[in-house]
């Protein structure tokens, strides 16, 4: 198969896209389940979109390619450009422009007017052209109607279509369209927005901007639309799992940027999130009438969730933290109350202040608790597991750095 920059199934490129821009530390051998030659005609792909960001390195497994960016001198998310290589048919392509040219917002033509107009004036001025059946024609006039490209009235018996007016002024909306584009989950629609823009402005940038989520736009999409039509919904997982769940919200990342949906399994009423860059395809099911009572259980789920994790078991566990806040580090009781989530925080004497939380996973707690170290006069917690790992950690950093690891 020769190769080709166009693509069809965006599922293979953000599988590769995740291993170069992840595990950017695998060879071509190491990348499993693919044949060398698919590796790389999906290399050249990525390559072709993204070359001034690829990298490699040489060492004793063999060369590892990997994608390197610096999002603080990058002006827009490089990894959209997977979605402009998107293939069509050329009937796609035909129809698209031919509508566009035919139609107009001023006066309506129905489906055998516009069939008529494109056998006499259009098919003649290409060579080997296809006529366009009637069933084509009327199911991409219904997807145009459906985003709102065409406007579509039914006037006696039949449909009459005619273009959607379009009275937004684009250059007005520049700077809040080029923020949406880096900031908002689906930023590939402020992106290709952008390529309407003679330039762009150069003088926002971001700290901490997450590139790597936008091969997944395309599941957000399908997540929120089953969101806004209250259904179920079938979740392909990697590496080869299927499971039926009702999405109810998106998480993102404050931290990190990862994004999840919150799912219920609705014959157990049993919360659980999925990570979208884990998730292959989303198949909508069927409306789910009582979506209400699972989202109020998902809000009162929340009550005693820290992050994403919802344990092994659905039973709680408790901890409290008590630091040494000195009279010139109030900012820090301060950040205490800030960052408290689900907890609550008490202020015991002038210097102590007691944090407490019931939760369902304490573990992913730990790299929050950490934070505190060095202020930190007690901590327990009744899954003992996580007292152990938080003193047994601060124990090696003592060894490492010096200290005897003063906690209680």
């Amino acid at each position: 198969m020769a190769y080709s920059e166009l693509i069809k199934d965006i599922s293979r490129i953000r599988e590769y896209m995740r291993e170069f821009f992840v595990y950017g530390f695998k060879s071509r051998e190491e990348i499993g389940g693919k044949s060398a030659r698919s590796y790389d005609n999906e290399r050249r792909r990525v390559e072709s979109w993204l070359g001034d960001y690829m990298s490699f390195r040489q060492d004793t497994n063999g060369k590892n390619v990997f994608i390197s960016v610096d999002s603080r001198h990058v002006p827009q998310n490089p990894l959209y450009q997977a979605w402009r290589a998107a293939s069509f048919t050329k009937n796609d392509v035909a129809l698209h422009f031919w509508l566009l040219d035919i139609l107009s917002p001023d006066e309506s033509k129905s489906l055998i007017e516009i069939i008529e107009t494109i056998d006499r004036d259009y098919l003649p001025l290409f060579e080997n052209a296809d006529p366009i059946d009637e069933s084509t024609l009327r199911k991409k006039l219904r997807e145009y109607a459906e985003i709102g490209l065409i406007v579509a009235e039914r006037q006696g018996k039949q449909l009459v279509y005619k273009l959607s007016v379009d009275c937004v002024d684009l250059q007005a909306w520049c700077d809040a369209i080029a923020f949406f584009a880096e900031e908002n989950p689906l930023g590939v629609i402020g992106s290709f927005l952008q390529d309407k823009f003679s330039s762009l402005p150069q003088y926002i940038s971001f700290k901490h901007n997450y590139l790597l989520f936008a091969p997944d736009s395309g599941i957000m999409l399908d997540l929120l639309i089953a969101i806004n039509e209250r259904r179920a919904v079938e979740l392909e997982v990697y590496p080869s799992k299927r499971r039926t769940v009702l999405p109810l919200k998106i998480f993102i990342s404050t931290q990190g940027g990862r994004q999840y949906v919150a799912g219920c399994y609705t014959r157990t009423n049993r919360i659980t999130f999925f990570r979208l860059d884990a998730i292959k395809k989303v198949v909508p099911l069927e409306n789910v009438l009582d979506f209400d009572a699972y989202a109020d259980l998902l809000t009162e789920y929340r009550k005693h969730l820290w992050g994403v994790s919802t344990g092994q078991e659905d039973h709680l566990e408790h901890i409290e933290m008590t630091l040494k806040v000195e009279s010139d580090e109030r900012y820090i009781a301060g950040r205490l109350e800030r960052e408290k989530r689900c907890g609550q925080v008490e202020q015991l004497s002038d210097n102590l202040w007691r944090f407490i939380a019931d939760v369902y996973d304490a573990q992913e707690m730990l790299p929050w608790l950490r934070t505190f170290t060095g202020r930190i006069v007690s901590l327990s917690c009744t899954n003992k597991a996580v007292e152990e790992r938080f003193f047994t950690d601060l124990e090696s950093l003592a060894a490492i750095y010096g200290g005897d690891g003063d906690v209680q």
